[in-house]
């Protein structure tokens, strides 16, 4: 039965259990009580909602609380080991896997290391691999069965587009992926049941969930959150962009005809701001950066170089380096500030974190003096607050928001549009015998079916 709107009746239910789970979700534990003013639904509504979810499983009781002189009301909450999600950060280093529970509690975690080709290029297969073998692992750690995942959320580096044929299509130009096919290569190898699904996407635009969700972005109607690791990215979320969109920010020419960045182009402010172009600028300027290490690694030891922790004298060649990272950083932010007029840009990524603590400030001002003085004066500039690792809790928010969307239902739970209703199914033989499809009744009409 179809509503006025064209919503089915089964459209209704699904929005109502949507706007019960999320509130309970992000506000809970709430009583039957508060989540009518709370979702705009019905008292009536919101009893069979939450009857619907405690059967589901999805919704369990979390205490009582005292009601002005009444009986006390029962409190509700998103039961967090009713789902569970896959989140992949294929980073510049490593392949971080993890396995969360609904309520995003870490269930187990493990890494793969990446070793790039000369020209930093990724393997396809190699990637494939470790994404693969990551799932197989923490699922076996954990003790769970790849049919009960919500879904794998992958955060990449790149432009990540989606088509009918192929799912997500990875375009990575600075890691040497042209096109790649990377939804349909996971799903092709089996290794999880067809109705689990894969969320691909940029990794910025997963960390810039993950804040905007539960992090420094949280209660902001507008933010920039960049992701500061071997590149640089950003992800612009705004109310037209609700979820967020990944723009290629490392990408914008901060100088031109000026250092070559591992894109191909000249000038880009990754080539300046990143990690790895910082520590190349480091050792060209004559730093020596540790030899045979990771770049996270490496980037500690030009922090203590220039600021030695034990007092000594500090290497004014380190020090350089970072101030004048410093400056294209906050040039790099103004131009988001002009751009988009945030209220917030939140600041993330392994480099970020790392080098925000000591650097915040400096850039700030940076900003601030390179920016146009009404929207800059109107902006924060803070640190994301999830950590180095927000890229997979994001991608696992991915699966999540699906989950949501579909009311709660698990993937296998979902019924196709194509399939016919369950009685035409099951009545099929009889339909076929019936006056209807044989001529006209006794009242001489000819009766279809609906």
């Amino acid at each position: 039965m179809a509503a006025r709107n064209g919503r089915t009746v089964r459209d209704l239910r699904r929005e109502n259990r949507t706007a019960v789970l999320q509130r309970l979700y992000f506000d809970g534990p709430m009583s039957r009580f508060s989540l009518g003013p709370a979702t705009g639904l019905s008292s009536g509504s919101v009893t069979n909602v939450v009857a619907d979810l405690l059967a589901d499983g999805l919704v369990e009781e979390a205490g009582s609380v005292n009601s002005d002189g009444g009986r006390p009301r029962t409190l509700l909450r998103v039961s967090p080991g009713s789902g569970h999600m896959i989140g992949v950060d294929v980073g510049e280093t490593r392949v971080r896997v993890e396995l969360f529970d609904l309520s995003l509690a870490e269930l187990a975690r493990t890494e793969r290391p990446l070793v790039h080709r000369g020209d930093n290029a990724y393997d396809v297969e190699v990637i494939v691999g470790h994404i693969l073998d990551g799932v197989t692992e923490v699922l076996r750690t954990a003790g769970r069965i790849p049919g009960e995942l919500l879904g794998v959320g992958i955060g990449m580096p790149g432009i990540v587009e989606h088509s009918a044929e192929e799912g997500a299509v990875v375009h990575g130009q600075t890691i040497g992926w042209d096109a790649v096919p990377l939804e349909r290569m996971l799903r092709d190898s089996g290794q999880l049941p067809p109705h689990v699904p894969y969320f691909i996407d940029n990794g910025a635009k997963t960390l810039g969930q993950a804040e905007m969700w539960f992090g420094a972005g949280r209660g902001a109607r507008n933010a920039v959150v960049v992701l500061f690791g071997s590149g640089v990215g950003a992800c612009v979320v705004t109310d037209e962009v609700e979820h967020g969109r990944a723009v290629e920010w490392g990408h914008l020419t901060v100088r031109v005809q000026g250092r070559r960045c591992r894109c191909g182009a000249l000038g880009c402010l990754e080539a300046y701001a990143g990690a790895e172009a910082l520590l190349e600028r480091w050792q060209e300027a004559g730093g020596q950066p540790p030899h045979d290490t990771d770049e996270e690694t490496a980037l500690t030891a030009i922090l203590a170089a220039a600021y030695p922790p034990d007092g000594g004298e500090p290497d004014p060649v380190a020090a350089a380096v970072l101030a004048e990272t410093a400056e294209y950083l906050g040039a790099g932010l103004s131009d988001l500030i002009n751009l988009f007029q945030p209220e917030r840009i939140l600041v993330g990524g392994w480099a970020g974190l790392q080098l925000g603590a000591r650097f915040l400030e400096t850039v700030r001002t940076y900003a601030h003096s390179y920016a146009l003085t009404h929207p800059a004066g109107r902006v924060g500039i803070e640190l994301g607050r999830l950590g180095p690792d927000a890229v997979t809790v994001g991608a696992a928010i991915l699966p999540l928001a699906d989950f949501f969307a579909r009311g709660g239902r698990p993937p296998s739970a979902e019924v196709s549009q194509d399939e016919p209703p369950v009685w035409r199914t099951s009545l099929g033989g009889r339909l076929a015998q019936s006056p209807a499809r044989r001529g006209p009744t006794r009242a001489g009409r000819t009766g279809t079916a609906p």
